[in-house]
């Protein structure tokens, strides 16, 4: 049987078993059996037993359970509110007003907590009432938040980024660093976006009555300081060389746990609760991760990543063209799964065609990273349009529509970091020689 036919076979029996609602990670696991007894003589069980063993027990892997529990320990705190309180005296001038509390309040929270789906929630339990209350238009309130909330997958700690490190064996801490000018680059787009948006609908921006002086701004700013050291802790440490990702990650569970007790918010029961919480969602992602990299040892095996790599190298397409492919195949990939199931179901198949075309696997995985958040605000499946469906009892179609500005912007973004890839590679560059 050829490579081709192999391909199909097995994907039209991955996507069956996941339109049956099997769990992404059994899936994984059950397409890799049948590759390996179907294309391979080797045996599948000792090498299902040891690459699964493998995948998850490595060191690198521990700064994503840390990173997790950090951001469910900052979920009970007050902190989205201290974020309204001094975001908001700075943005009283700006075109767009309060609408920018949003974007710069999923900004930072995404820069401690690493997830999208806890971004979304934590800001939108403040802001979507709130600014509902003041008069700002609704339409813009749900999609300035669904796609901001996608922040929390680029801008570091991210999770998204340490399971696409582990994934393609690349450096997390390169990565982290790599995503830092891109998410501040998507959150300026959106916010020039706000801008011009209310300059063009001056009577659906409420006229702001609150009069703020210099030092009651100055004063108000003191309710962002824990936040602002904690991302100082966090990312200062990876960016100076002084911590590792793990190393930093325990700095930021010490980091949060504090605030937590600062905002008296630490109770037994919040405890237990964010542990419970980090738990099931890491063990959900090393589940994943453990399926896709026996699938990826079975497709070793099978030999059809190597095929594929060399069609695609037969087909002599340049690099652009095959950036463009993949954006479109990602987005519709995204349309079905999480962005973690993106990410480790594509990896192991498509970096040997990145790899062949000569594209930096650093600046891949920002890239993938940005088109994965993209999916997260794309139906049916897009995770924060779920989220804020609950918030605000729309229908997800309505969510869907309001974020459609927001998802463009993104694909802007997306073509940026094609044409000038510098934006993801000058500072981990800059870092390594530092270093």
């Amino acid at each position: 049987m050829d490579i081709a036919t192999a391909s199909i076979i097995l994907a039209i029996g991955l996507l069956v078993l996941l339109a049956a609602g099997l769990w992404v990670a059994i899936a994984l696991l059950i397409v890799g059996l049948a590759a390996m007894s179907m294309f391979s003589s080797a045996p599948a069980g000792a090498i299902m037993a040891t690459t699964v063993w493998g995948s998850i027990s490595t060191w690198t892997l521990t700064a994503l359970p840390l990173f997790v529990w950090m951001g469910e320990i900052l979920f009970r705190t007050r902190l989205s509110e201290d974020m309204f309180g001094g975001l908001a005296p700075w943005l009283t001038r700006l075109p767009g007003r309060l609408m920018h509390v949003n974007i710069l309040g999923c900004a930072v929270f995404a820069a401690v907590s690493g997830s999208s789906a806890a971004t979304a929630m934590t800001i939108g339990k403040m802001s979507v009432p709130e600014l509902s209350q003041r008069g700002y238009d609704e339409k813009q309130i749900i999609g300035s938040l669904a796609g901001s909330a996608t922040l929390g997958l680029l801008i570091p700690p991210s999770i998204i980024l340490i399971v696409y490190g582990v994934a393609a064996e690349e450096s997390i801490i390169r990565l982290f660093i790599a995503g830092i000018i891109p998410g501040i680059l998507l959150a300026g787009m959106f916010m020039s976006y706000v801008a011009v948006w209310s300059l063009m609908n001056p009577a659906k921006v409420p006229v702001m009555t609150e009069q703020y002086t210099l030092w009651q701004r100055i004063a108000a700013s003191r309710r962002l300081l824990p936040v602002i050291l904690l991302i100082g802790f966090v990312i200062g440490s990876i960016y100076a060389g002084l911590a590792t990702a793990t190393e930093a990650a325990c700095l930021g569970v010490v980091g949060a746990l504090a605030l937590s007790a600062l905002s008296r918010t630490l109770t037994w029961s919040t405890f237990v609760d964010s542990l419970i919480g980090a738990t099931k969602t890491s063990c959900m992602i090393c589940f994943i991760l453990a399926g896709a990299a026996f699938l990826s040892t079975a497709m070793g095996f099978t030999g059809i990543p190597r095929g594929l790599a060399e069609w695609i190298r037969d087909m002599q397409l340049s690099p652009y063209a095959l950036l463009a492919a993949l954006t479109v195949f990602f987005i519709v990939l995204g349309c079905f799964l999480d962005g973690i199931s993106v990410v480790v179901l594509t990896v192991a198949v498509i970096l040997p065609m990145i790899e062949a075309a000569g594209i930096d696997k650093l600046w891949f995985g920002i890239y993938v990273v940005l088109v994965v958040e993209m999916s997260q605000i794309t139906p049916p499946v897009g995770f924060n349009l779920f989220v804020i469906q609950g918030l605000t009892g729309r229908n997800i179609l309505y969510v869907a529509k309001a974020a459609l500005p927001f998802f463009l912007l993104m694909c802007a973004a997306v073509v940026l970091l094609i044409v000038f890839p510098e934006v993801v590679t000058w500072l981990p560059e800059v870092a390594t020689s530092r270093n």
